[in-house]
């Protein structure tokens, strides 16, 4: 696949089959990922590959959680306040109810707090060469309500922060274009407007 065609028909994947990833695309896809520029080429990320069921199902409830935390933290208590039309919020919380099924996450750390300026591109590297081998993937965060225990349960020391959990799978639907704002609505030349 070229990398216009990844770039142009990568989406954020949210439906995930259970399906194993092969050890060795998840190898290629994490050596993309290590490639991605990063200031000074300091590397200042590690990145954590779970798929042992029991951790990925403790991940799982501890998303659930940190997704809810975040909608509290925006008024929403449960399902039924989340707006009518707000398709994308009910994807994401389709995806917080299934997300300890996804067959491999990747947990995407800086080495020190506040140190995550080179994990995006890391990020972006690693979902376009899944999106090459047919996998998808979104990009994901925690909160602060369950960042002690993902820490603790994955062995990450206290100075290194989470940036980014990533659930990779084989998409339930398909890979395709998504819907943009004309390019002249969200970009100028030489100033804004």
């Amino acid at each position: 696949m070229s990398l216009g065609e990844a770039m142009f028909t990568q989406r954020a994947i949210r439906r995930l089959k259970p399906d194993p990833i092969p050890d060795e695309v998840m190898r290629d896809i994490m050596e993309a990922a290590i490639r991605a520029p990063n200031g000074g080429n300091t590397q200042q990320w590690h990145f954590i590959v779970v798929k042992d069921d029991d951790t990925r199902k403790q991940l799982g409830e501890l998303y659930h959680e940190a997704w809810w935390a975040k909608r509290k933290d925006q008024g929403i208590m449960g399902p039924e306040d989340i707006p009518p039309g707000k398709n994308s919020t009910r994807s994401a919380m389709r995806l917080a109810n299934e997300f300890g099924d996804a067959p491999v996450m990747v947990l995407i750390c800086a080495l020190n707090k506040g140190g995550s300026g080179g994990i995006i591109p890391a990020a972006q590297n690693l979902l376009l060469a899944a999106r090459a081998f047919g996998v998808g993937g979104t990009i994901t965060t925690l909160h602060a309500d369950v960042d002690d225990r993902v820490h603790e349960l994955l062995g990450i020391p206290a100075e290194a922060q989470v940036v980014y959990c990533l659930p990779l799978g084989y998409p339930r639907g398909t890979f395709g274009s998504v819907q943009r704002k004309a390019l002249s609505e969200v970009c100028s030349y030489e100033r804004w407007g």
